[in-house]
């Protein structure tokens, strides 16, 4: 049986000569946390762990990774990636319980969960859509993070691209809100589609009184109207009001979460993330729910090229109608570690057909952004 025999974190900023604006406050740099899997047999793999907010997130999870991973990760077996998911999260278990932490315990067992993946697709010479049970495929994009305030120009130059489908970011007050969301409506070209995104910034009477206001536009989903702790009843009266369906699902953590959400009558579109949670070992099974259930998947991600490489991967694995959420914002660590995955072809995604993610993640070609790393033995 190969076992897991060394690790390496790699820990990037690009620093951004423009803030980002956000509902959470202003982004002046881009993180990425990205993480190289060794077995005993010699055999790689890569993943990304989820690091974006706070903004010192990404080192602190850097520091934590590189402590807890060599006990986390002695004996784990590298040919099962499902089973070595359970093994890796429950080792972390108590250590979530005692720090209070259980976000960045999870989104270390799932960038874990991630490398375990490629490496295993990687030795079975297989394109991971391939190795997770499905085909590769043309994948259907979306562009991401799109300021309401400058829609005009950011749309524009995601047309220029390739993109036929934007995210608005919105929560910055609801009578702009409105007037800019619909002036992005109104430039929509045939076949193209219009998604919001509060990022949990409302309240229930906001949210409503939102979701009425957009229903004269053409918006395919409205996503985390409210903070995703919030009653089902409430959910269920943002929906009353909207015309659109609703999204949510990056901020979930449990599988009995998602299945709620599945079987429920609120969320028309679920979005897992693969690096905050549920790695693929989870997030395929929630997914697949999501389609056989008649709703939308569509997996969400914001971060660097690994996780976004990864996503497609799956999206392409279980088919279905989803798009493949694209970050257009200043991210040098997005192009660089996303190989053959970016620039769009046409208006599509194109999976490389070299086994794994596809591609070596190039490592070196950021390393001037790098502000971390650690090189570890997995304990004995």
């Amino acid at each position: 049986m190969p076992t897991v025999t060394r690790v390496s974190l790699h820990c990037f900023r690009h620093p951004l000569a423009q803030p980002l604006r956000t509902v959470f406050g202003l982004v002046e740099s881009r993180p990425a946390l990205v993480l190289r899997i060794e077995d005993s047999d010699g055999a790689e793999g890569f993943g990304e762990i989820w690091c974006n907010f706070p903004q010192p997130g990404a080192e602190y999870r850097a520091r934590l990774a590189a402590a807890v991973l060599p006990a986390t990760l002695a004996g784990v077996d590298s040919a099962s990636p499902h089973e070595a998911w359970s093994t890796v999260r429950g080792r972390l278990h108590r250590l979530a319980l005692q720090a209070g932490e259980p976000g960045p315990a999870d989104q270390i067992a799932s960038g874990v969960d991630i490398a375990l993946h490629d490496l295993a697709a990687r030795r079975a010479g297989l394109p991971l859509a391939e190795w997770l049970g499905g085909s590769r495929r043309p994948l259907p994009v979306y562009a991401s993070g799109i300021d309401s305030r400058s829609a005009g120009p950011m749309m524009a130059d995601a047309r220029a691209a390739g993109y036929r489908a934007f995210k608005l970011r919105v929560g910055f007050g609801e009578a702009s809100d409105l007037a800019t969301v619909a002036a992005a409506a109104a430039t929509l070209a045939d076949g193209e589609a219009l998604m919001v995104d509060a990022n949990q910034a409302w309240d229930v009477e906001q949210a409503s009184a939102m979701a009425a206001g957009y229903r004269g536009l053409p918006l395919a989903w409205i996503e985390e109207p409210i903070a995703v702790d919030r009653p089902v009843a409430e959910w269920l009266r943002v929906k009353r009001a909207a015309a659109s369906p609703i999204a949510g699902g990056e901020n979930m953590r449990d599988s009995a979460a998602f299945d709620e959400v599945v079987a429920g009558d609120v969320f028309g579109v679920i979005q897992p993330d693969i690096c905050k949670w549920g790695g693929l070992s989870a997030c395929i099974d929630i997914a697949r729910r999501v389609i056989a259930a008649g709703k939308r998947y569509c997996p969400h991600f914001l971060g660097a090229g690994v996780g976004l490489a990864a996503s497609a991967h799956l999206l392409s694995a279980v088919g279905g109608d989803g798009l493949l959420e694209i970050d257009v914002n200043d991210n040098a660590l997005r192009e660089a570690l996303a190989g053959p995955i970016l620039p769009l072809n046409g208006h599509h995604v194109h999976l490389p057909a070299a086994p794994g993610l596809g591609y070596r993640p190039d490592i070196a070609g950021v390393k001037t952004l790098e502000v971390l790393r650690f090189d570890l033995a997995a304990a004995p």
